[in-house]
């Protein structure tokens, strides 16, 4: 009676100390991954794009493919099964509304945050510092620093007359004019000859 009472004393510490060391370590993972995420997405995309629809959709692919990848972890998940999960998350569409390139984007780097952050065999220094390198270099990408990018707007235009292509200098100087941007280049999309319109898209710094 001894004994067994010994066998459960030590089998209970061991669990409680094992199920400490995961709330621990979960807790870590988690923190990192949702401050990295904050960061990218409230820090970065919305300081460019000024947009809150996706929040949602940004925190919760986040959040969800953290939580199963970090649980499938506990069964010896292999590195393929990992990426094959990562695969079906990012390739999810949605029918109902058109997501830009842009948004798809974040899309594919919040879920990535969540899956590296779940599967990473590294403490908190190595996660912080992987962190750290998405943040940094997001925050790069989408500055001037690196390279001036271009920003696009569409305009319905009415002096359909100067689309022909040998007057595109003419277009453009008139668009320059009406608009007041420092037009880089523009591309003619549709145009509605019964209306005397066409829908242009200009680029701009």
């Amino acid at each position: 009676m001894i004994l067994l009472q010994i066998v459960a004393e030590t089998t209970a510490k061991e669990g409680i100390e094992l199920f400490e060391k995961l709330n621990l370590k979960f807790a870590i993972r988690l923190g990192i991954d949702l401050l990295t995420t904050l960061l990218v997405i409230r820090g970065i995309y919305y300081k460019h794009y000024k947009k809150t629809d996706l929040f949602l959709t940004f925190f919760a692919f986040n959040v969800v493919i953290f939580l199963i990848t970090f649980l499938l972890n506990k069964v010896e998940m292999t590195m393929g099964a990992a990426f094959g999960l990562f695969a079906v998350f990012s390739m999810l569409r949605y029918r109902t509304e058109n997501i830009s390139a842009k948004d798809m984007t974040y899309i594919f780097i919040v879920i990535a945050i969540g899956l590296v952050m779940a599967i990473s065999k590294g403490g908190w220094d190595e996660l912080s510092l992987i962190g750290a390198i998405v943040v940094i270099l997001m925050a790069l990408l989408e500055s001037n620093w690196l390279i001036q990018r271009l920003q696009s707007q569409e305009v319905s235009y009415d002096r359909i007359e100067l689309i022909q292509p040998s007057r595109r200098t003419e277009l453009i100087a008139d668009l320059k004019e009406r608009t007041g941007l420092e037009i880089i280049r523009i591309e003619i999309g549709k145009i509605d000859m019964l209306k005397d319109s066409a829908r242009i898209t200009i680029f701009y710094h």
